[in-house]
This record gives C-alpha cells, structure tokens and sequence, in this order.
C-alpha cells in the first residue's frame, strides 16, 4: 500500500503508510526503510505545492509574466523522485521562464535544499563515487554522480558569492585586544586537465594580554591561479581589524615560505615562524646534535620547543 495523505488542515496534514510484519529483523528494516521513503516522497511533493501560485499573473521587476500552465518536474529528494506539477511563467513577449515554487522553495538544480545539503556533505567527505555508494547501501537512494557533482557545485558556488559579499562582524571585547595575529597558508592542488591552481587559507586571532584568544576569524579560498582573490580578502580583514584594534601588537605567523613572508611583513610589526614548523627544524638538529643519544635528544627538544608567550597562540 503506497503512502497516502488521509487528511489536510490550514497548517498540517497526516500521512498514513502500511508496514508489514516480516519473519526477519533485516528483512522488516529494509522493508520500513522502503516505506519511510515513500512517505518521505509524499509529504515532500505536498510541501512543495505550498510555494507554487494558483496561476494568476505575476510581475517581475518591471515585466509582467503569466502562467503557461502547470509543467510536471521531478525533484530529488532525500527519500526518492517527488514529481509535483507547478505553474511556469513568461512574458506575452517570449524569453526566459520564471518558476515561483522553485525560486520560493529555494531548489538546486533540480533537488529540493534538504538532499542538497546531504549530497554536498557527502561529496566533500567522500568523493561523488563513494556518495553514490553510500546514498544506495545507507538511504535506499539512487541518484547519478553526475547529480551528486552538480549540486555540490551549485552549493558551493551559491557558499562563495555569499561569502565574497559579506563581510565579518567582530565582537565587542570585554578588553581591547593586545594582539592581531595573522597567518596563512597554502597548497597547490593538481585540478585535472586545468593544471595546478593554489588553494589558500588564513587566520586573524585576536588576544588579550594574558595570550588568551577572544576571536577568530577564518579565511579560505577554492583552489585558483595565484592567490590573488585570497590575498585580498585577507587584506580587506587585515585593514578592518587595524581600524578597531589600532594599539593592538599585529603578529604575522607563517611556515616560512618567501611569499608568506612578503604579504605579512607588509601588515605586521613582527613575523614568526608557526611552532610546528619551527618544532619540525629542530628535531633535525637534535638528531645531528645528540646522535646516539636519545634521552638528552628528547629532553632538549622538549625544553627548546617549550612554547614562548606568542607561540602559545600562535598555532592557528
């Protein structure tokens, strides 16, 4: 028996679906899972039809758009393939269509924004592959990696824009930051047929006196050629954060590399090299200084690596 809605109200409605006994436990979850499904299928088609119009013309901007009538369009779900029917507009004088459910209930590509944040999560933590697999073994879900990749696309290109169009908003501190610090880092990714790109990423920390960290502030980049869309939000940050904290000490922590080292000298009073990396040289030299010794060896790293007030928070 398919699931069926068996009544509406003005702001619910109730799904009913049949589950039958089974001789195996496997057998009766897999079988639930089904049904759960169908119903999820359902009740998305029914939520969906709430954003759709009745058909009456509509404007756009400055352009009024009447209905074509209603277009069936199958949408991808968390639980299956919802087919709702919606009204699709035009102009009297042709061009483009406008959808009012999809823009309303704000749709990606062709999924509904629930299983599109389930696809983009799995696509970044496994690979589209593995998301097809774990979609069909854990969800009872079919789909495409073609599918899984265009919508984590979309995703993150809808993530950027916004992210390019905001700015941070910093706290009020209870105390004045004594220090800025900022760091940044980068790899170069293989992206296929379009070469090496560099992907970057980047902190600005801010600190009392005592070391203890108030704020932080986070910065990342989708791999590009250069760095140069990074670099300027980092130093549009960079600015914002001297204007509210102009006494504070500004610190720039790196690993060392030339090109770390010119964009941080030109924005902090002191530059340091980040503990890791610093700790990653001295465990060479003690190898050279204490061969063949390694109790002296490891007390003597440990008393060099002892961290200095700044790089107790320095390690962002």
């Amino acid at each position: 028996m398919d699931a069926t809605i068996i009544a509406r109200t003005s702001t619910s409605f109730t799904l009913q679906i049949e589950v039958p006994y089974n001789d195996s436990m496997l057998g009766f979850e897999e079988v639930l899972q089904e049904r759960l499904n169908e119903a999820g299928v359902v009740a998305t088609a029914e939520g969906l039809q709430q954003f759709d119009t009745d058909g009456s013309p509509i404007t756009v901007g400055s352009t009024k758009l009447t209905s074509k009538g209603q277009v069936e369009k199958d949408y991808q779900t968390p639980y299956g393939v919802a087919t709702v029917a919606r009204h699709v507009y035009r102009s009297t004088q042709g061009g483009p269509t406008s959808c009012p459910l999809d823009r309303d209930a704000r749709t990606v590509v062709s999924s509904t924004p629930r299983f599109a944040k389930v696809l983009s999560h799995k696509d970044a933590e496994f690979s589209s592959p593995r998301a097809q697999i774990d979609l069909k073994e854990n969800h009872g879900r079919s789909v495409s990696r073609c599918l899984i990749q265009d919508v984590a696309d979309a995703v993150a290109a809808a993530v950027l824009a916004k992210e390019e169009d905001g700015r941070y908003t910093l706290p009020k501190f209870d105390k004045p930051p004594s220090t800025v610090t900022v760091s940044l880092d980068g790899t170069c990714l293989l992206m296929g047929e379009d070469g090496w790109r560099e992907t970057m990423v980047g902190t600005l920390s801010f600190s009392d006196r005592e070391g203890e960290r108030q704020h932080t502030i986070s910065l990342a980049a989708t791999p590009e050629y250069g760095k140069a869309k990074f670099l300027g939000h980092l130093e549009e940050e960079i600015g914002r954060a001297k204007a509210k904290c102009p006494e504070a000490h500004d610190v720039g922590i790196a690993d060392g590399a030339q090109g770390n080292w010119e964009v941080l000298g030109q924005h902090t009073d002191e530059q340091v090299t980040d503990f890791w990396h610093a700790a990653e040289s001295l465990g060479q030299a003690a190898v050279v200084l204490y061969r063949g010794q390694p109790q002296t060896r490891k007390a003597w790293l440990d008393e060099a690596c002892h961290p200095t007030p700044y790089l107790g928070f320095c390690g962002a």
